[in-house]
């Protein structure tokens, strides 16, 4: 029989579902914080009990609404030190501000490191996210960082399904050397396509594409999609290019409203995505959407913090290939 776990495992308002599982999977109780948001804008947040000389793992993404999601993770590390909390370990399964890691335009703030400068102020100890945006921001923080990989299980999924004739396409250049991981895990060639994104309108488009998709099942991959716009233009060009069908693999996605009915009328014939931001599963099962779930990855990172044991082991095999 598994020792119990020494922790408090405490769930903000961002990803509640995700925050179950990864209790369900340790089979250890979880408590439920206390958040409102008031009307004027403000944010409150009370943790429910005594958390004095405790460990604690904060479950809190900051998708959507990323701002109040990111606030509300600030007070929560703030509340827990002031209750006296021996450590807090910030479990954020998606990062939004990680896509802000560089001054490529003039008078532009690098987004993702003042936010981690705020996350270490307010007193984390450690973070735990998947999929950042750039690896670098992990340098961002002078705390430890683990930054976990959906490619493993998100490969499972796709491969349930079967990997004959497959191709696995990157959206751009940035992402290849990802994607040629998913493609060797797959056992499948890989494709580049040629991007080009000329504002910040969260519009993209594609003008080439470097590799042979004719008559294969191509699969595009990528660490998260807010409009959906790259994708759908990619798989259009796959299509023009002859693919049989096309399907894509992303860690986060952000598809609202409008955007998932441009993914049920796209070329698109299905998004695998994880459960890193809360989703709705009638909008999910209208647009053709997959969610595998990661709450063992992220379940196993925390036990093995709080017995002190070594993280590396969920990288190794990613590492290697």
């Amino acid at each position: 029989m598994t020792e119990p776990l020494d922790i408090v495992l405490l769930s903000g308002s961002a990803n509640r579902q995700l925050a179950g599982a990864i209790a369900a999977y340790l089979d250890h109780p979880l408590l439920y914080g206390e958040a409102l948001h008031f009307s004027e804008g403000n944010t409150f947040v009370r943790v429910p009990e005594s958390v004095r000389g405790r460990d604690v793992f904060l479950v809190q993404g900051t998708g959507p609404p990323a701002n109040d999601h990111f606030m509300e993770l600030l007070f929560w590390i703030d509340a827990l030190k002031r209750a006296s909390a021996a450590s807090v370990t910030v479990v954020m399964p998606y990062f939004s501000y990680a896509k802000g890691d560089k001054k490529d335009e003039p008078r532009v703030s690098i987004r993702a490191r003042v936010c981690a400068d705020a996350i270490e102020a307010a007193g984390a100890d450690r973070v735990v996210v998947m999929d950042l945006h750039a690896p670098q921001v992990q340098g961002f923080f002078r705390i430890p960082v683990d930054d976990l990989y959906a490619m493993p299980v998100l490969c499972d999924a796709i491969a349930a399904e079967g990997t004959d004739e497959l191709v696995v396409v990157s959206p751009d250049a940035g992402f290849a050397k990802k994607a040629r991981q998913y493609a060797s895990r797959l056992g499948a060639p890989l494709a580049i396509a040629d991007k080009q994104r000329v504002d910040h309108r969260e519009l993209a488009e594609v003008l080439d594409l470097i590799g042979d998709v004719r008559g294969r099942r191509a699969l595009i991959v990528d660490d998260f999609t807010i409009s959906g716009g790259t994708l759908f233009d990619a798989a259009r060009v796959l299509r023009e290019r002859g693919a049989a069908s096309v399907a894509a693999a992303v860690s986060h996605s952000l598809l609202r409203g409008a955007a998932l009915d441009r993914l049920a009328e796209s070329a698109i014939d299905r998004l695998y995505v994880t459960d890193t931001i809360e989703r709705d599963p009638d909008d999910d099962a209208r647009a053709r959407i997959t969610v595998v779930g990661v709450a063992e990855l992220f379940g196993e990172a925390i036990r093995r913090i709080a017995r002190r044991e070594s993280v590396s082991v969920l990288f190794d095999e990613v590492r290697r290939r």
